[in-house]
């Protein structure tokens, strides 16, 4: 396929005809790789996840990874002969006012991020921001600067690009429980994610953060947070949070279930959605296959023979990462595309923001 053709999810196999839901075969994507120059995007910060990011925008068909930002220009340098990044700097605001990007992905502490955004934003440039957000409330201003500047935004979450996504909410089930676990060993102290000042929220905000867009995602998009409580272990050490456990009452009656940690034996990025017509589970629902596929299982049914189970895999040319740059620079070519991941964003640090905001009280 093409870099440049439109994106189609394309169901593998007979699908769930065995519980009355018509194939969802030829549906399209929330957005697709729009033709035209590609966005040249600029990269604030060289650690982990910018490195990662580096080879999703070149695999994405309509971005350029065009310059690279650091607080010192040896990293900076290191960065870009490691990516073959044209430009340098060592100063993302003289990044952010030059002419050799369109966009800027913003991969730092959380703590400057509002900082970063709101400068770029005032200089023209559309911002694709890592999760999380300080708050609600920067969530806000910072949506609020790109609408008002006719900028596009978007927050940095991979798993709902992917077409397994764009196919489970296309079924329009009507969950009364979304249930989600992600879990992870993280064992350095060192690593940023237990600095309480650059990342207060700890592993709820790093890790929370997915099961809350698991809940925005398969939930009714009109559903409002009615209740939320969480508890939170933290770290004797460093104080750091490293896992919390909560649920979210919503206006409809339905709850959402979480459980993240960076304390875990082993990697869980579990989900399970739960309506009257279908149960769909995951086991890997941030991830997906070498290939660039993804599965879930639907199961329906009652006890014994009466129960059914199929799984299904759904085909991707890229993974969900890449296609989060596509998205975006659909959303940069077409302002009709941009409130969708600007509502989700909002939502979701809202969520995260309750959730935290109960374990605080809880631990008192």
């Amino acid at each position: 396929m093409s870099k440049l053709t439109r994106r189609t999810i394309l169901r593998a196999g007979a699908g769930a005809t065995f519980l009355g839901l018509a194939p969802l075969t030829g549906l399209m994507g929330t957005a697709h790789a729009a033709p035209g120059t590609a966005i040249r995007w600029g990269v604030v910060g060289t650690g982990g996840i910018a490195n990662s990011m580096a080879g999703m925008i070149k695999l994405a068909g309509n971005a350029e990874l065009a310059a690279v930002s650091s607080r010192r220009m040896e990293t900076a340098r290191q960065y870009a002969a490691r990516h073959n990044v044209a430009a340098t700097f060592d100063s993302w605001a003289d990044m952010a006012a030059s002419d050799l990007v369109d966009a800027i992905y913003v991969a730092t502490p959380t703590s400057v991020k509002e900082e970063i955004c709101m400068d770029a934003i005032g200089k023209g440039k559309h911002v694709l921001c890592e999760k999380p957000l300080a708050s609600a409330a920067s969530a806000r201003r910072i949506i609020a600067a790109c609408r008002e500047n006719g900028l596009a935004f978007m927050d940095g979450t991979h798993f709902v690009h992917h077409p397994r996504t764009l196919d489970i909410k296309a079924r329009k089930l009507n969950p009364w429980s979304v249930a989600s676990a992600f879990q992870f060993n993280l064992k350095d102290r060192g690593n940023i994610r237990f600095n309480t000042e650059l990342e207060p929220m700890g592993a709820i905000g790093d890790a929370g953060w997915y099961n809350m867009r698991a809940a925005v995602e398969y939930l009714p998009p009109d559903v409002q947070l009615a209740e939320a409580s969480a508890y939170l272990r933290r770290d004797r050490q460093t104080g750091a949070a490293i896992g919390g456990s909560g649920v979210l009452q919503f206006s409809n009656g339905a709850t959402s279930t979480w459980n993240c940690g960076f304390d875990s034996g082993a990697v869980v990025m579990d989900l399970r959605i739960t309506s009257l017509e279908a149960v769909i589970h995951i086991d890997n629902f941030l991830s997906q296959n070498p290939d660039g596929s993804a599965d879930f299982v639907l199961s329906g049914g009652g006890w014994g023979p009466s129960a059914k189970k199929e799984t299904l895999s759904i085909p991707s040319a890229n993974p969900g990462a890449a296609l989060m740059f596509e998205d975006f620079g659909s959303a940069i070519h077409d302002a009709s595309l941009r409130e969708q991941w600007m509502r989700a964003s909002e939502r979701t640090q809202a969520w995260l923001d309750a959730a935290w905001a109960s374990a605080l009280a809880n631990e008192g």
